[in-house]
């Protein structure tokens, strides 16, 4: 299957509008990065506390801060998180509210702040009891003994209260006596006596403390060095040295862009997205060298044409392929960024700029340099050859 049928497209006629593309693209990007967002990395590389926090009614972010504030959070983050109905909130705590001794104590703060200054004395929030606190309301119901059964039977009304506030509820109840349609009024009262429930509840936390932060951040930094000097040596021995530096510059120009982007949109970059960046290194590099099979066959071929003619023949040969991959890849990976939630959208992001750019690259800066490089190559040796002309007549003379 083609797209195109002996298309003639001059692409290195529009080189100077591909430089201008570029370099205004990697310019925003560089300036974002020193000057207005920097590199905004994710609690994987900056170590700290993220928690994930549903309320039962539309959070108010104000009042959020107000609370974090009272309680000394003064630099956390309050982001909405997912679909607007969710009602879920992401706040996010520095390094420095993060101890490697109590990884949780960042966690602890945050609960304990919207939980507010005032809490039922000696009561426990319902809205914060995971699955493992199962024991906890089970122990609770056998002491209170309301219905005069057995252990067993209130283990299964414990989890009969846990399944309705998770799945019936979505992880909040608004209320104690919602459970009344759930577990019979007697323990539900008996219940009342040991815990309560707030307007909200954790649904989750990452933590990562300083030390693991930085390893992660020097190990991410060795995976795409690599990655690069691996390619440049392939290329090194399976083509030519123009050829992997040329290949390499335009994966490193990509990178480039993609984090630009990052750092011009504000979203951080995880681990993830560390994966999509290399994900996007091997592909970049995969579309380069078919074009640059094609134009190694091209040559061997078309021996009398010049090489900017051969390069731009290669890439119409191969646009119909670069396009039927690269938009297949890149339509999946936009149904993945516009469906694929919160939780994957910076890995998708990361794909969707750089499959676009990686693209591009392989035509617009890969294969000009090799063209740039041969030209100014053949300039160089016209220059040396004049000067050993010019000696050989003057020694003649003599």
């Amino acid at each position: 299957m083609e797209f195109f049928r002996s298309t003639n497209i001059d692409f290195l006629g529009k080189k100077w509008y591909f430089l201008a593309f570029s370099l205004i693209f990697s310019t925003a990007g560089v300036l974002s990065m020193l000057f207005w967002h920097g590199i905004p990395l994710g609690i994987d590389f900056r170590g700290g506390t993220l928690v994930y926090v549903k309320f039962a009614q539309s959070p108010d972010t104000t009042a959020i801060r107000s609370q974090l504030d009272k309680a000394g959070l003064h630099t956390a983050r309050i982001q909405r998180y997912d679909v607007a109905s969710a009602n879920e909130v992401m706040i996010a705590l520095d390094e420095k509210d993060t101890s490697e001794a109590d990884l949780s104590a960042g966690k602890n703060k945050i609960i304990s702040a919207l939980e507010g200054t005032n809490p039922p004395a000696g009561k426990k929030d319902l809205n914060d009891i995971d699955k493992t606190g199962l024991g906890v309301l089970r122990d609770a119901l056998v002491d209170k003994d309301p219905l005069h059964a057995d252990p067993q039977e209130y283990d299964r009304l414990a989890r009969l209260v846990l399944d309705a506030r998770d799945k019936t509820y979505g992880g909040i109840l608004p209320s104690m006596d919602t459970l009344n349609s759930v577990i019979p009024a007697p323990a539900v009262e008996a219940l009342k006596q040991g815990f309560y429930t707030s307007n909200f509840g954790w649904k989750g936390a990452e933590i990562v403390g300083p030390q693991v932060g930085g390893q992660l951040k020097k190990q991410a930094q060795l995976a795409v060095g690599f990655s690069l000097l691996g390619m440049l040596v392939y290329l090194w021995f399976r083509f030519e040295l123009i050829y992997g530096v040329a290949a390499v510059v335009a994966v490193f120009h990509d990178t480039l862009i993609t984090v630009g982007a990052f750092s011009l949109t504000n979203q951080e970059i995880s681990l993830t997205v560390i994966a999509a960046i290399l994900t996007l290194v091997g592909y970049s590099m995969n579309d380069t060298i078919v074009v640059f099979y094609r134009i190694r066959e091209n040559v061997k071929l078309m021996r009398r044409e010049s090489l900017a003619e051969i390069v731009n023949r290669s890439i119409n040969q191969t646009l119909s392929r670069t396009i039927l991959t690269s938009g297949l890849t890149f339509l999946t990976v936009l149904s993945l960024y516009l469906f694929g939630g919160e939780v994957l959208r910076g890995f998708s992001f990361a794909l969707v700029i750089g499959i676009l750019i990686g693209t591009y690259s392989s035509i617009a800066i890969a294969a000009p340099m090799l063209v740039a490089y041969q030209e100014w190559r053949t300039q160089r040796s016209r220059r040396g050859v004049v000067p050993v002309a010019a000696q050989a007549r003057y020694k003649s003379q003599k």
